[in-house]
């Protein structure tokens, strides 16, 4: 009497309502403990290990198999199985992976889960590809990036050749099955060890994985099927972007390949300084030079904004270094309603290059105790006196 099968799950050291994530993390970590490669003092063991471990992944990974196994249990991998009652014994190998057990290709599994995946490959060569995505480094100025603009950018890139279609193959010709790998685009190679038939597959030398071969190329693209070209792309800067801020354009990126998609095109935005604001967030900063004679008495003033030139008033006594805030002068929230506020810097100027009549002036002023005009300055000058007394 056979051995009763062990349970998929346990096998696998997972419960039977662990995800397809948690199957996965599971099967990984027992192929790196179990790989033959990877155990090279009991390989044997090993190799019989990873077999069993691998047809238990096989059939949890796959929705349908795994509902036939919840359901029916081991019969329903057997030879005319499918879920008697009375069928008993281990799991067929053959019916599983279409031959023996000794045939079984370890490089293919192994490879698939840490080394990119070679069946993948495999099943990639003959359908659609999707185009790689692109970048595109776009610089706009500062009030473009506050209140956004649509504008058109051209983007070089790869399209399927106009005079082949894209084929690489001359007019009047098209591409061949390669004779090598007949048209899988993989060459597979079987090694006999002591531990069993280990197979290797490899993309084709001759057709390098696209399993066709060109005689005569085609003399706009030389074969390659795809020619340099470029396409002018309509795009809309949102009000509020800022420096390192992208945007995806669908669909605009290199072409697919037999029919798959086209890949994205990724803008990324770089903002050129201004020559008076500075930004910081939403808001935005400026330094606005007036008299020591505003300062003082106090005025109005002409202030930039980047909705262009307002009154500002200046309190009488400002002092140099003093901020006032301009509400709502900023930068637009990227996401929302609402802007920003402008902060505008007073910066007191010394008057240089005096006439004898102004100098005059500022002396006599001094003299009328210029000290009870600015509190601060009579503070310090009282601590100064305690200091030295």
């Amino acid at each position: 009497m056979a051995d009763k099968p062990k349970d998929l799950y346990e096998i696998l050291g997972v419960n039977k309502n662990a995800t397809d994530d948690e199957l996965k993390k599971a099967y990984k970590k027992l192929a790196k403990k179990y790989h033959p490669d990877l155990n090279r003092d009991d390989p044997k063991t090993a190799e019989a290990k990873m077999k069993e471990i691998n047809v238990a992944y096989d059939i949890l990974k796959d929705p349908q198999k795994r509902a036939q196994y919840d359901q029916f249990g081991h019969a329903a991998f057997q030879p005319g199985g499918g879920g008697g009652a009375g069928s008993t014994g281990g799991f067929d190998f053959n019916d599983i992976f279409g031959g023996g057990a000794g045939g079984f290709d370890m490089g293919d599994i192994f490879d698939q889960f840490f080394g990119g995946g070679r069946r993948s490959s495999r099943t990639r060569q003959a359908g659609p590809e999707r185009g790689a995505d692109l970048r595109y480094d776009l610089t706009i100025s500062f009030e473009d990036a506050a209140f956004g603009k649509e504008m058109d950018i051209k983007v070089p890139r790869d399209e399927n050749c106009t005079e082949c279609d894209g084929t690489g193959a001359a007019k009047g010709t098209s591409p061949e099955t390669c004779p090598d790998c007949h048209g899988s685009g993989m060459r597979q190679t079987t090694t006999r060890t002591p531990f069993g038939m280990i197979s290797n597959a490899r993309p084709c030398d001759r057709c390098h994985g696209t399993g066709k071969i060109i005689k005569t190329p085609c003399s706009h693209c030389h074969g390659s099927g795809k020619t340099r070209v470029e396409r002018q792309i309509h795009i809309n800067i949102p009000k509020g972007v800022d420096n390192g801020n992208r945007l995806r354009i669908a669909n605009g990126g290199q072409q697919g390949t037999r029919g798959g998609a086209d890949g994205d095109l990724y803008v990324y935005i770089n903002i050129k300084p201004h020559p008076i604001f500075t930004r910081d967030g939403i808001d935005v900063h400026c330094e606005i030079p007036i008299t020591f004679v505003q300062a003082a008495l106090g005025a109005t003033v002409d202030a930039p904004t980047l909705d262009g030139r307002i009154d500002l008033k200046i309190p009488e006594g400002t002092q140099s270094g003093t901020i006032l805030k301009i509400r709502g002068r900023g930068i637009q929230k990227l996401r929302g309603e609402g802007r920003g506020d402008e902060f505008v810097k007073i910066k007191v100027l010394t008057p240089k290059n005096l006439s004898a009549y102004q100098r005059k002036l500022l002396q006599d002023f001094e003299k009328g105790g210029s000290e009870n005009n600015n509190p601060e300055q009579k503070s310090f000058l009282d601590k100064l006196k305690g200091l030295f007394n």
